[in-house]
């Protein structure tokens, strides 16, 4: 078989999840002429202000993803939450990218840790385990601290418990929300020297891009920094790529696929998640690459050529999270924040805010990146959420 036909604008895009991801692939399409659909369950969420049309259904309804379908001439993902019913039925008839294959290895995370050992990558020490009884046992063979884990579902930290003492699993499988009999990811927890990730970009024909590596941090789950491109010692940057495109190659990606990785004391690196999507650890390309993530996902399910991933500048990210109690979301400090002329700010258009929701990034631009992050740390300070009611005159002022 030969190479699939490019995928020209003004075709329809169609998207699987609305939120912020998906309204940043959405501008990155509508920018290079495409149309985009999206299918959400909110008809406010992020995506829906940059789509041509928005299809109302959850993830898993198949009837309103074929809805979808009839609009478009390709589909993808930003999020592998996304029922792996959903995109086969889609497959039937509109190219998925990428498809069901890829989803079903990254969105179970016993399958992926499967996936990984047979590509020859490395995980942290695992069981699978079904019982207190074996998680116990998996207690004495893996150690603690031991994280336990929900194979599907949960995200940013949720979904998971750190086990520091054998009582805590007695009741574990209640925590998370889980039958008895269920099956849970006990997963060894490591030392790590960095948190990296690796995004590769893969066009239909194979042909592949990886971006510089980032250094990330994460607090309590949530990543809440990254900067790129990482000092890293010696080969690390190297073998942290070649890891990607081997796991890409493997599943036959058509996307983007990014690979969390713990860098080890004694050099490993340990592959922690793998998300077959653009990432929160990517949004540095944005401002900081030749090519944005974002662009790089559309050129490859499209059939277009890859652009260059190189960095043009140092970048530093950090999150604008959530504060508080559930309410309107109004941003104040905003001009203080892009008083620094090196500063970028992105928000999501989220509705409501609350604690440590993801509603923002911002990014700095340096001529290395410690100067960038502390740049980018400083324009986080300047910024807060209002209070409900109490701080009109104070938004006054900042609009």
């Amino acid at each position: 078989m030969g190479t699939p036909p490019t995928i020209a604008p003004p075709a329809v895009i169609g998207i699987l999840g609305g939120g912020q991801l998906g309204r940043m692939l959405g501008t990155a399409a509508r920018a290079m002429g495409y149309r985009v659909a999206i299918l959400d369950p909110d008809p406010e969420c992020p995506a829906a202000a940059v789509a041509d049309r928005v299809v109302i259904g959850s993830y898993d309804d198949v009837g309103a993803a074929l809805r979808l379908a009839e609009l478009c001439d390709v589909v993808t993902y930003e999020l592998e939450h996304v029922s792996a019913a959903v995109v086969e039925a889609v497959e039937a008839s509109v190219p998925v990218r990428p498809g069901r294959g890829t989803l079903v290895v990254t969105q179970d995370r016993l399958a992926e840790r499967r996936f990984v050992e047979e590509v020859g990558a490395t995980v942290a020490p695992w069981r699978e385990v079904r019982s207190v009884a074996e998680a116990r046992d998996a207690v004495d063979t893996l150690g603690i601290p031991l994280r336990l884990k929900l194979p599907i579902g949960g995200y940013d930290g949720r979904g998971q418990l750190r086990i520091v003492a054998t009582a805590e699993l007695d009741d574990a499988w209640e925590r998370l929300g889980q039958t008895a009999d269920a099956p849970l990811l006990a997963e060894r927890e490591l030392e790590f020297e960095a948190e990296l990730s690796v995004i590769v970009a893969r066009a239909v024909d194979g042909d592949v891009a990886v971006f510089p590596i980032a250094r990330n941090l994460h607090d309590a789950g949530i990543l809440v920094e990254s900067v790129a491109p990482a000092n890293l010692p010696g080969d690390v940057a190297e073998r942290a790529e070649a890891i990607g495109r081997s796991l890409a190659a493997a599943m036959d990606l058509c996307g983007t696929l990014t690979a969390e990785l713990f860098l080890l004391p004694d050099g490993t690196l340990v592959v922690n998640e793998l998300a077959p999507r653009v990432h929160n650890s990517g949004h540095w390309t944005i401002e900081g690459a030749a090519t944005s993530q974002f662009e790089q996902h559309i050129r490859a399910i499209c059939g277009l050529g890859l652009g260059s991933p190189a960095t043009v500048i140092p970048t530093a990210v950090v999150n604008v999270l959530g504060q508080g109690s559930r309410r309107e979301a109004r941003l104040l400090g905003v001009a203080a924040a892009l008083a620094d002329p090196a500063v970028h700010l992105h928000l999501y258009d989220k509705r409501r805010v609350f604690e440590r929701r993801k509603m923002g990034h911002l990014t700095a631009v340096a001529a290395d990146a410690d100067t960038a992050l502390a740049q980018a740390r400083t324009a986080l300070a300047a910024l807060r959420w209002a209070d409900d009611g109490t701080d009109d005159a104070t938004q006054e002022d900042d609009r």
